[in-house]
């Protein structure tokens, strides 16, 4: 892997598991550190949360966005504290929808205790939409993005992920979706998998959640980003600082680009990617984007030893 041409990518919401960062923060002080400073912040256990479950609680958003963020953000800490002889240094920073604030911590645009009271309140925020306008979403496989469009249209559903070819997320009311599901078959899509999701996440049913979070995020400092970052609803490279938590607030319910997102860091030369934080979804999709993607998880102790194997330090 060329050390000069790495991006740094943070997971969304659903990678997280029961004992995620357990072993992490017994190997690592700076890991623990971090899963120290959230608990003072958060006010509650989310290290024994994490640890020890249960995974009912660890599912609800207002518990598994900071659970994840946190994970996230205690692997990048043992990277930079722990293994700084390696020298590694991003070329860019972007995250999966939740992971986005990861990114941005990564990067220097938001404090670490500021992202974390945002994904709280953002999990807590889309919970309440979620309870308010009940929905669902479905994984459309093997059918293309205008054919899907057109039934989305038809059955009032709405595009929320583009992640990778051939793999589209809806977003909708439970009977938008049944129908959408319906005519998804009858179109001949090679699968349509019903999401274990709790609510109807990156569609307008979202936009309560939009305007509660775009209040808290007016008195968030937000700083320019040390290394190049991507946001979710453009796909492109951010030019604007401005537009960091307008960014934020739309992409709650607007289509997240991953896939575009990708093919920009690919159009710069990008083929190595660090995933930091629970699962190995961002593995598998950028497997999908193109197979000459290297991805690295950074998920428990063993993956920094493989690390430094892989990188000669």
């Amino acid at each position: 892997m060329d050390k000069s041409k790495i991006a740094f990518i943070f997971p969304g919401q659903g990678a997280q598991y029961v004992g995620m960062a357990k072993e992490l923060c017994e190997h690592f002080k700076s890991a623990d550190n971090v899963f120290e400073k959230a608990n003072h912040v958060l006010g509650f256990d989310l290290k024994a949360l994490c640890f020890d479950g249960p995974m009912e609680k660890l599912t609800v958003s207002a518990f598994c966005q900071p659970a994840i963020l946190t994970h996230s953000i205690a692997a990048w800490e043992v990277l930079k504290n722990d293994f700084t002889d390696l020298n590694v240094a991003p070329c860019a920073c972007a995250g999966l929808s939740l992971g986005e604030y990861s990114a941005l911590a990564a990067c220097g645009a938001i404090n670490f205790e500021d992202a974390l009271r945002l994904v709280h309140k953002r999990g807590i925020f889309m919970d309440e939409a979620s309870r308010e306008n009940p929905g669902a979403m479905s994984c459309i496989l093997g059918l293309d993005l205008e054919k899907t469009q057109d039934l989305a249209k038809e059955s009032g559903v709405q595009i929320a992920n583009l992640n990778c070819p051939g793999q589209i997320v809806v977003s909708g009311t439970k009977e938008s979706i049944s129908c959408f599901n319906e005519m998804a078959q009858q179109a001949k899509a090679k699968r349509v998998i019903s999401l274990d999701v709790s609510g109807p996440f990156h569609c307008s049913l979202m936009n309560p959640a939009v305007e509660k979070l775009k209040g808290i995020l007016e008195d968030v400092p937000v700083f320019k980003p040390a290394v190049p970052f991507i946001p979710n609803v453009t796909g492109e490279f951010l030019t604007d600082v401005g537009m960091i938590k307008e960014l934020l607030t739309k992409q709650v319910s607007h289509t997240t680009y991953w896939q575009k997102s990708i093919e920009t860091l690919m159009k710069e030369g990008i083929t190595g990617y660090f995933e930091f934080g629970p699962g190995k979804i961002l593995r598998g999709l950028l497997g999908r984007i193109d197979r000459r993607l290297k991805v690295i998880n950074l998920i428990n102790p063993d993956d920094f030893s493989k690390l430094k194997e892989e990188l000669g330090g």
